[in-house]
């Protein structure tokens, strides 16, 4: 009997590349989440998908929920992929199955994901990042009023760009309100092309590597096209992530930086999770032993995309930039990460789980990204995992 293994956060496509990879190395996978993931449910190719309580809205219900799952599936591995990390390391830890968890312990986990404290942590092992600042008040953020120009500034606990004001004016950083409880940071602002890297670590070490850059973004600024780095530039940020494996110890890490007009690149943030990095290793057997610990994985040469988004967002961007010999260029060479051969429903799926999160933020008066997060999201307040 194959082995199991629980993948949660399954509402992303990266949770969808994670399942058939795992069951192309010969494990059965399940996954979990606490909303429909309807990109996994109609897959063929993915698994059973179980639905537990919000850790946000229902600590104590998700609690419950996440034991009884381990106590039926009985996993050799649990892979978070979302921000419910936060809140499976805490109970992992209260229980005492963090080893069954493919994630950094609490502590690393809330050092990687805060920016200032990332930001120090590169700091100390010689990693190149802007200067950062923290900033808690009004008089710490008037202390930029006149630099505005040369600086960034984002909460500390934030994902996908949210909330970030790249070189404000003076009135737009006025209108901030920082405070001990909602930390900002000032970092110096660095002008370049963004890039991202991905990894897989076991016990300080490097299992898989990508790096990779985006021509197709949403107005946030979330990609959904994939295009790998040049092999010199992903073997200049390699090191980067051997060092923040060194710290984190077994887990996924994630990080964005910018490269400057010379080509240096810098770390502006780490996301301890999964993210689109998965996709370039084209749902792989070796790509699920490496997520086991049994092997090395390597990336493809080719890139990838979001048929969902692609056609949604990207037809549209195209036809308005006269960029539409590169769309169809990407539509035709590149893969996609959402459907597979023989399994087309994720991307029905996908669009109905976007159907979801958008009447979710019309009724929540939020935005569609935080919408997406809002259940499952944590933002440094001290988890106590119920009893």
């Amino acid at each position: 009997m194959a082995e199991r293994v629980l993948i949660t956060g399954a509402r992303a496509v990266a949770a969808l590349d994670i399942a058939r990879s795992l069951r192309a190395a010969g494990y059965e996978p399940h996954l979990a989440d606490c909303s429909p993931a309807w990109v996994a449910r109609m897959s063929r190719t993915a698994g059973p998908v179980h639905r537990h309580a919000s850790p946000v809205g229902r600590p104590a219900d998700f609690a419950r929920d996440i034991r009884g799952l381990i106590e039926r599936l009985d996993p050799v591995r649990i892979i978070p992929t979302c921000e419910e990390v936060f809140h499976l390391a805490a109970l992992a830890e209260a229980d005492g199955f963090s080893d069954r968890v493919f994630a950094p312990l609490p502590d690393r986990l809330a050092t990687l994901h805060a920016k200032d404290r990332f930001a120090a942590l590169c700091g100390r092992v010689g990693l190149p990042v802007p200067e950062t600042t923290e900033i808690v008040d009004q008089a710490a953020l008037a202390a930029f009023s006149g630099a505005t120009a040369d600086h960034v500034f984002k909460p500390v606990w934030s994902r996908f760009g949210a909330r970030t004001l790249i070189a404000p004016t003076p009135a737009a950083l006025a209108a901030l309100a920082p405070s001990p409880e909602a930390p900002w940071v000032a970092q110096r602002r660095i002008t370049g092309e963004e890039v991202s890297f991905y990894a897989l670590c076991h016990q300080g070490r490097v299992s898989a590597f990508c790096a990779y850059g985006s021509d197709w973004r949403l107005s946030g600024g979330a990609s959904y096209v994939f295009r790998p780095l040049p092999p010199a530039m992903t073997a200049r940020l390699r090191p980067m992530a051997e060092a923040l494996a060194a710290f984190a110890g077994t887990g996924q890490i994630a990080c964005d930086a910018i490269l400057d007009a010379g080509g240096q690149p810098w770390l502006i943030e780490c996301n301890p999770r999964t993210t689109s990095g998965t996709h370039l290793f084209g749902r792989s057997a070796g790509f699920g032993r490496a997520l086991m610990g049994s092997d090395a994985a390597r990336p493809l040469s080719g890139s990838c995309h979001l048929s969902p988004a692609l056609w949604l967002h990207g037809l549209p961007t195209a036809l308005r930039d006269r960029r539409l010999a590169d769309w169809r260029a990407q539509r035709r060479q590149g893969s996609d990460a959402v459907a597979a051969p023989g399994d087309p429903g994720p991307v029905l799926g996908a669009l109905v789980d976007a159907a979801v999160f958008g009447l979710r933020a019309l009724r929540t008066g939020r935005s569609l990204t935080a919408a997406m997060t809002a259940d499952i999201e944590w933002n440094g307040r001290p988890l106590d995992p119920p009893d």
